[in-house]
């Protein structure tokens, strides 16, 4: 199929220009002249577009807010506690004593570095949200459009019955001679 059948498509089905449609329009459009499904798997579409830095962001939010990194960085946090309180501490070896403040420094970067990792992968969710609802739409429009070409097809086969059962009508009145009612 050519451009003139999109222009004809989207005159008919749109009532617009094939040069006044929207992004979403003119994929639908095109599907629909070139007779393929409109449907994708967004998390197949957002994994296409993502790029690595994305891509690492999201495992890392994915593992950062995970209950085994939370009870693995309490473990991790008390041992290093009990390490220079208890262990070290004995023998005047911590090299963290209380206050902790090495550890706490160590806590501010690590904070310092996943909040934007983890702001990072939440913008990616809004954007395959965005995704989403982008897909959605164009697969609502195409059903809405597909249906208004049924419904044409459905008209037309009915006027063309309507017209034959007319003219059968008419050859009948002639047969027998009779007028038609109406007139």
């Amino acid at each position: 199929m050519t451009d003139t059948d999109l222009h004809r498509l989207a005159h008919s089905l749109l009532g617009k220009s094939a040069d006044a449609l929207e992004p979403e329009e003119a994929n639908v459009l095109i599907d629909i002249r070139d007779q393929l499904p409109t449907s994708q798997d967004v998390a197949d579409a957002a994994d296409e577009r993502a790029t690595v830095g994305e891509r690492l962001a999201d495992r890392v939010a994915a593992i950062g807010g995970s209950w085994g990194f939370i009870i693995g960085f309490a473990l991790v946090l008390f041992g290093w506690m009990i390490l220079n309180t208890d262990i070290l501490g004995h023998f005047h070896l911590a090299f963290d004593p209380y206050p902790y403040i090495f550890l706490n420094l160590m806590l501010s970067m690590l904070a310092a570095v996943q909040a934007p990792i983890i702001m990072m992968s939440q913008n990616r969710q809004a954007a395959k949200d965005r995704l989403g609802a982008s897909l959605d739409y164009e697969v609502n429009l195409r059903a809405e459009l597909e249906i208004m070409r049924i419904h044409e097809k459905l008209d037309d086969l009915i006027m063309a019955r309507l017209d034959e059962l007319k003219a059968g009508q008419e050859a009948l009145f002639a047969h027998l001679g009779v007028t038609r009612p109406d007139r």
